[in-house]
């Protein structure tokens, strides 16, 4: 995962922004709340948490304790400001550095972050050993149809308004260079078979897939958002071990 966040004028831009103000003013939100899974009493950890909102909603939701984990040191600073629990623990470190300790953990989440990553195959086979038998993984990664957009922007007309969202490239995954509140952001493209067939071959079960979309009350002010989808919500499950000697 690229350190731009930790970029003084690229972190300013990025806290103006409204999803930096909550878990409500995240569009997809009303979506992903209702793939969050029970975790009263259970353990937790959010990989690339950023400012902390879904380590303090395990925590409201019942959770023993939270593990946040974000390369960006500016990221984990307003973690510690914004969203401090005595059951959450936040730590600088990145997602391909952390240690997954073996059946640790009830759900892994991550919002946003996969898609700076080039191996997703590796994080899959790590969080699977790091959850206990049955547990959860969800993650939100932005959806390939945007990830193979032509530098993930519209084609306009002279007038500006929005005619097509082009692809290209789209089989052939790897770095894509785009530019994000002004500054060059360094992503990675991966295509649908590499996000859920990828969790196939690691051994999860697919519980439920949802591509973010505008809830209808947002869709008089976004209705350019429902003409191609933005992020990819997967809800996997880690397989139960089968007793052979039943």
């Amino acid at each position: 995962m690229t350190n731009i966040y930790d970029d003084d004028s690229f972190f300013k831009e990025y806290a103006n922004m409204e999803r930096s103000q909550g878990l409500e003013k995240a569009g997809e939100w009303y979506q992903l709340k209702n793939l969050f899974p029970d975790v009263k009493d259970k353990n937790v950890l959010d990989l690339g948490c950023g400012y902390g909102w879904h380590c303090k909603e395990a925590v409201k939701r019942g959770a023993l304790h939270v593990l946040g984990i974000d390369m960006s040191t500016k990221m984990i600073h307003e973690a510690e400001v914004r969203n401090a629990d005595e059951k959450i623990t936040y730590r600088i470190c990145g997602i391909e550095e952390y240690e997954y300790p073996l059946n640790t953990y009830d759900l892994v989440i991550s919002n946003l972050a996969l898609h700076y990553i080039e191996d997703i195959q590796a994080v899959y086979r790590h969080v699977y050993q790091t959850l206990k038998e049955s547990g959860i993984f969800l993650f939100n990664i932005e959806h390939p149809v945007f990830t193979s957009g032509v530098r993930e922007e519209w084609v306009c007309n002279d007038q500006g308004k929005p005619l097509y969202w082009p692809i290209d490239n789209y089989f052939y995954p790897g770095k894509r260079e785009t530019v994000f509140l002004g500054k060059k952001v360094m992503k990675y493209h991966h295509t649908l078979t590499q996000i859920l067939h990828g969790l196939l071959e690691c051994g999860f079960e697919i519980e439920d897939v949802e591509e973010a979309m505008p809830s209808e009350e947002a869709r008089v002010w976004m209705r350019d958002e429902m003409r191609r989808p933005m992020m990819l919500m997967v809800k996997a499950k880690k397989r139960e071990t089968v007793d052979k000697r039943l």
